[in-house]
């Protein structure tokens, strides 16, 4: 997702922060302990600055209670991928407190502090999390241990280097020892150290091992107020909208009085997005809703179907267009070669449908606005909700909550549902909370979608079995043009989310090259699990694959060949078909593919065996998996992570499209955009690389490469080729 972003990007749309002032008075209220950061006992550690990308050095991410709690303040949204989790990891391990007193809390939306380090924004995505806050967590912890080491040593006139924390105790040789909170406020008063020293790889004593997250126990128990659709004020009414069918389309006219008279409806008004019912309770604003009579005026819609899109997207696929990537001469490598492929390959619009849909609650209060939702990007999220209701951002608060799944949705380039929810707040004029609710049909029918894609590919091999040529060609809605994140990330007409994972594959393919059609539609596109390389990596690994069979060759052999120049892209690979036990002989009726695939910085590849129903359906009965992520924090949860988006991109390829029909979305609910079912997920099993480089991302990397290992498992079973998607077996290449 935001892996794109550089620091000009965050300047733009950095918002004036809170001053020091500020927050210092915001946290007044905390109790006496030792804050690691800008709180009321103004702990500084200017000397940490280079390490943390604090603007000033303070580094707010560290709590600790006179009750001996450690509060570790969570930057980045939680929305079921862990980052909490992994977080208090960090800050736990270098400060040495015992896991059973470690809490989360998630910061406040304010840039200079809590700003994600690799994009400048606050804000999670792109798999980023852990990436960019590995060293920041980790000398927070290392910094707060320091101070409580010096706190007991002044205490007990010892010295400092004689002693040690464990468990979360204080500890000397002698026996004496004390907990954190009977230090933390002595300890807030020291010196703060420059650079405390971080452990190393052996001292870790979390970092590495797998153990319960932090939210396990509150979501198995379904805990009342963790999600932002549990949040409930005083007088709160709910909201939901009758928006557009159709991207484009007008309010003309509406008729509320069946509405009004639906019991628990308060009134109905127009905005902006459509017509709002506000309502006591959920359910009479939602039939208070079904029950307006609404004109819509379609003459400036996009009124076109699926059909005719793809009509248009195959017929520029067969024209020249952008040049994203010339590497030698295509037309010449593929005129010298003995065997050439040519493919056409389609992927529809879908939809993220995360468990919880979308929502927001907001009070309006004067001069004031708080805003209670699972927020991604809390810099856009306050910065455009100041700008809608005329505050400056200092003006707004953002309390994050936790979210039920995301996948990109919540991560939007204008703060849709958020900037909604404050023209509904100025609609209603009263300093009332209100909460704006979406169905899930809501989002599914009028949200925002992963665009369709065409590929065309010509490729071939030449008499020793190598690849010779390769002609690629993209048409595909840009994500990021006409948005103010373009001129960051479209370049001479080529949008970088578009061509990623081939336009800057490792692969050593010569006489290369890669265009692209950015052709423009009203459907409101956004990034979803994994971005470009959702469609990008399945066309060139099952073009691979095609590549190996004509030249001849053991898929996993033939691609080995290319990775010279990437070890761990080709270590990954032959440690999934080691594991997979890639030489032997399948059961009757099992057959396998394999694709690997390099994104966020990770690197990934998966053997999938299949088995075919007897209505021809393919059934994944198992899937092999090496991921290299670099340190991995917390194998459990990486393993989680890379299950789950295995499971994300099963249901994409198997059955999932979002349809247009006379420019009105088909899918509405699970029923008719089905997800994966327990019944459809395979065994998988996990093997990661142990590695001491920096942490990248795990969220994502899982999902691309699941769709290509299963097609070229389908040619093994059958001989052909699954071209388009979601998989059609009745039509096959």
């Amino acid at each position: 997702m935001l892996h794109y972003l550089e620091q000009p990007m965050a300047q733009a749309l950095a918002a004036r922060p809170a001053s020091r002032r500020s927050f210092i008075k915001g946290a007044a209220g905390l109790g006496a302990g030792l804050v690691i950061g800008a709180a009321f006992v103004r702990v500084g550690v200017s000397g940490a600055a280079a390490a943390t990308g604090s603007k000033d050095g303070l580094m707010p991410f560290v709590r600790i209670a006179p009750d001996s709690t450690v509060t570790v303040i969570v930057k980045h949204l939680d929305k079921g991928q862990g980052a909490a989790t992994g977080l208090a990891t960090l800050v736990a391990d270098e400060l040495d407190t015992s896991w059973a007193q470690t809490r989360t809390e998630f910061a406040p939306a304010d840039t200079a502090t809590y700003k994600n380090l690799l994009f400048g924004v606050q804000g999670t995505g792109g798999s980023t999390a852990m990436a960019n806050s590995f060293d920041q967590y980790r000398q927070a912890g290392a910094t707060a241990r320091a101070m409580l080491i010096a706190a007991a040593a002044e205490t007990w006139k010892l010295p400092a280097s004689e002693i040690s924390i464990a468990d979360g105790k204080v500890s000397h040789p002698s026996g004496k020892s004390a907990s954190f909170g009977e230090l933390a406020e002595l300890a807030a008063s020291l010196p703060v150290p420059q650079n405390a020293p971080l452990k190393t790889p052996e001292q870790w004593v979390y970092i590495g091992k797998s153990f319960p997250r932090v939210d396990t126990e509150m979501k198995s128990q379904g805990a009342v107020g963790a999600y932002g659709l549990d949040v409930a004020l005083d007088d709160m009414l709910i909201a939901v909208v009758a928006r557009p069918p159709r991207w484009g389309a007008k309010l003309k006219a509406f008729d509320a009085t069946a509405a009004k008279a639906v019991r628990g409806v308060v009134d109905v008004r127009p905005a902006p997005t459509g017509v709002v019912v506000f309502a006591t309770a959920t359910w009479p604003a939602i039939k208070g809703r079904d029950a307006l009579e609404i004109e819509w005026d379609f003459s400036e819609a996009e009124n076109r179907g699926s059909d005719e899109l793809l009509a248009e997207y195959r017929a520029l696929a067969d024209q020249p267009g952008p040049v994203a990537l010339a590497n030698g001469d295509a037309a010449q490598g593929l005129a010298g070669a003995v065997k050439t492929v040519e493919a056409t390959y389609s992927f529809p619009y879908l939809s993220h449908a995360p468990m919880e849909p979308l929502n927001v609650t907001v009070h309006l209060e004067g001069d004031r606005a708080r805003f209670w939702t699972g927020s991604q990007i809390q810099t856009l999220d306050q910065n455009i909700a100041a700008a809608v209701l005329g505050l400056e951002p200092q003006q707004v608060s953002i309390h994050t909550t936790w979210a039920g799944g995301s996948f990109g949705r919540r991560a939007v380039y204008n703060s849709d549902y958020v900037a909604e929810a404050a023209l509904i707040a100025k609609v209603w004029g009263k300093p009332q909370p209100i909460q704006v609710v979406w169905t899930r049909e809501d989002d599914i029918k009028g949200g925002y979608y992963r665009p369709m894609y065409v590929h065309k590919v010509e490729a071939g091999v030449d008499a020793a079995g190598n690849i010779a040529g390769w002609r690629h060609r993209i048409v595909g809605q840009s994500i990021f043009t006409g948005t103010s994140l373009e001129q960051y990330v479209v370049h001479d007409g080529i949008d970088h989310s578009s061509v990623e994972g081939v336009a800057d594959t490792t692969y050593a393919i010569p006489n290369a090259q890669v265009e692209l059609h950015s052709p423009k539609v009203a459907v409101p596109t956004l990034w979803w699990r994994a971005v470009g390389h959702t469609h990008t990596a399945y066309v060139m690994e099952t073009m691979m694959d095609e590549l190996a069979h004509a030249a001849d060759r053991d898929p996993v052999a033939f691609r080995l060949d290319l990775l010279a120049d990437d070890p761990r892209k080709a270590g990954v690979l032959k440690l999934a078909a080691e594991k997979a036990g890639w030489d032997r002989p399948l059961a009757t009726g099992r057959h396998r593919g394999v694709a690997v695939h390099k994104s966020f910085n990770s690197y990934v590849a998966e053997v999938a065996e299949i088995s075919l129903r007897e209505d021809g359906t393919v059934k994944v009965e198992k899937v092999t998996c090496a991921v290299d992520c670099g340190v991995p924090i917390n194998p459990d949860n990486i393993r989680s992570q890379v299950e789950g988006g295995i499971g994300y991109g099963l249901g994409a390829i198997l059955r999932n499209a979002v349809t247009l029909s006379d420019g009105e979305v088909e899918e509405a609910n699970f029923d008719t955009y089905e997800p994966i079912r327990i019944d459809d997920m395979p065994a998988i099993e996990v093997h990661i690389v142990a590695s001491r480089e920096k942490p990248t991302g795990i969220g994502e990397p899982g999902t691309p490469p699941i769709g290509p290992a299963v097609a070229n498992a389908v040619f093994a079973a059958t001989g052909k080729r699954v071209r388009d998607l979601p998989f059609n077996l009745d039509d096959l290449a």
